[in-house]
Order: structure tokens, then C-alpha cells, then sequence
């Protein structure tokens, strides 16, 4: 077992000339790695947002720092709201000249006894993470499609598959983004479209760190076979291959990015 931290991957233009879209992506956790990463691997623009004003506009300078290769612009949404969902497509839209690769990373954990749980707090989890990553897809799907070509990644998580106490609602959630994976990656098939999912068990981040308990945080990583948690880079690194031409053949699969023992 090692927690030796990994040695960062330098980029192989996995995504040379293409361009991404992704969501949630201020801050320090997956979705801002795999914009850093989006960038890194040769993409030629890159459109990010975020419901945090200050941090996005602060990702935004510092991805646009990385490359002068890049076009890098951001745009504020939320994705529980269907008019600012369609703005923000229609926005990375025009500044890339068609978005290739969409990122669903938008989503809200948080840990409560079902019998404990409030009908809004249940609500309001399932209608960023599922509800919001099925807007998105749906908004972008009807661009994707009269091209005839794009990728959709989504991010689910292991709680999907795996029981954890208090966390019935962030599970059900996450366990719906595997299945509208599948079933719309079915049917954006007849378009030259690939949908897939990542599925990381842990990955340690700030807001992780603030909104999880130590103890928590220490029990989760016991379980994992490298004795560690993922770094989110090593998380983004499986939807740049998911977003790559070396996944042509992948659609509707769920990726599990675990050392977690069975």
C-alpha cells in the first residue's frame, strides 16, 4: 500500500483542436482539474462556468494563463434553472464555434439520516446532480445533433453502485446519472454522439476537507487499496480519454476511477 502522492501527467494533445465545455468548474475540485487538464491537452477553447461569480471569474484568469493557445471564457449558471442553462450552450456556443465536448460536473453532496431528511433537502440534491446534468445534456444534445458528432461526460460516483449511511439522497442522485448515461447514450448513438461517466469513489478537495469530517475523510481512505484518495487531476485524466478520440468505440459506460476493494 503506498499514500505516496502520484507524479502530475504532462498532456499528449489527447484534445488537439477540439473544444469543452464544462460546469462547476471554479474552485479546486474535478470540474476546475479537468478544465486545467482540457487545457493541458491541446483543446483549442474552453468555456467554463460556475454558480460562484469570484471564484469562476478567478479559475478563468488562471486557466487563460496556462496556454497561449486557448481561448479560455466563462459564464455564470445555474443549473437548476432551465433559462440560464440555454444561455450558457448558447454562449459557449458562439465562442467556440461548436462546443465538441461537454463536461457535466455540476453537483451537491451532503450527509443526512433519511429519517432526518427534509422533501427539499432531498430535492434540491437531485435537482442539481441529476436534473442539472440532464438539462445540460439535453440543451447540448440539440446542438451535437444536427452536427452529427460530440461527447458527453458525466460525473457520477461510486455511491451509485455502493451503500453509504446518509447519503440516500447524493446515492440516488448519482445512481440516476448512471442510468441517463446509458439510456441517452443509446439514442445520441444515431448521431455519431458518445455519452459516458466517471464514477471516482474519493477524490480529496478543499470543499471535501470543509464539509466532511475528519474521521470521515480518514475511514473512506482505509478502504481505498492505495491507503489514499484520488487526487482530482487523476480524476479528469479518465474523462480526457473518455473526451479523446482513443474512446471512439465507448458509449454508455460507467468508468469506476477506484482503488476502492470490493
Amino acid at each position: 500500500m503506498s499514500k505516496d502522492t502520484p507524479t502530475y501527467v504532462e498532456g499528449h494533445n489527447l484534445l488537439a483542436g477540439k473544444t469543452v465545455l464544462l460546469t462547476a468548474a471554479a474552485g479546486a475540485g474535478i470540474g476546475f482539474a479537468a478544465a486545467k487538464r482540457s487545457v493541458e491537452e491541446g483543446a483549442r477553447a474552453v468555456v467554463i462556468s460556475d454558480v460562484h461569480e469570484g471564484r469562476l471569474a478567478q479559475a478563468c484568469d488562471t486557466l487563460a494563463a496556462i496556454s497561449d493557445n486557448c481561448v479560455v471564457s466563462a459564464k455564470r449558471c445555474d443549473v437548476t434553472n432551465e433559462q440560464e442553462v440555454c444561455d450558457l450552450v448558447e454562449f459557449a456556443e458562439m465562442q467556440t464555434g461548436g462546443v465538441d465536448v461537454l463536461i457535466n460536473n455540476a453537483g451537491l453532496g451532503g450527509s443526512r439520516r433519511l429519517v432526518d431528511m427534509a422533501d427539499d433537502e432531498w430535492a434540491r440534491v437531485l435537482d442539481i446532480t441529476l436534473t442539472g446534468t440532464m438539462r445540460m445534456s439535453r440543451a447540448m444534445l440539440r446542438c451535437m445533433q444536427p452536427r452529427e458528432r460530440g461527447v458527453i461526460i458525466n460525473n457520477a460516483s461510486v455511491l451509485g453502485w455502493r451503500a453509504q449511511e446518509e447519503q440516500c439522497h447524493y446515492a440516488a442522485a448519482k445512481a440516476g446519472v448512471m442510468a441517463l448515461t446509458r439510456c441517452s447514450a443509446i439514442e445520441a448513438a444515431d448521431y455519431g454522439i458518445r455519452i459516458n461517466a466517471v464514477s471516482p469513489s474519493i477524490a480529496m478537495h478543499e470543499f471535501l476537507r470543509k464539509t466532511s469530517s475528519p474521521e470521515l475523510l480518514e475511514t473512506l481512505t482505509s478502504h481505498e487499496a492505495f491507503g489514499r484518495a484520488a487526487e482530482v487531476w487523476e480524476v479528469a485524466n479518465v474523462m480526457m480519454f473518455l473526451a479523446s478520440d482513443y474512446a471512439s468505440y465507448m458509449t454508455g459506460e460507467v468508468v469506476s476511477v477506484s482503488s476502492q476493494r470490493a
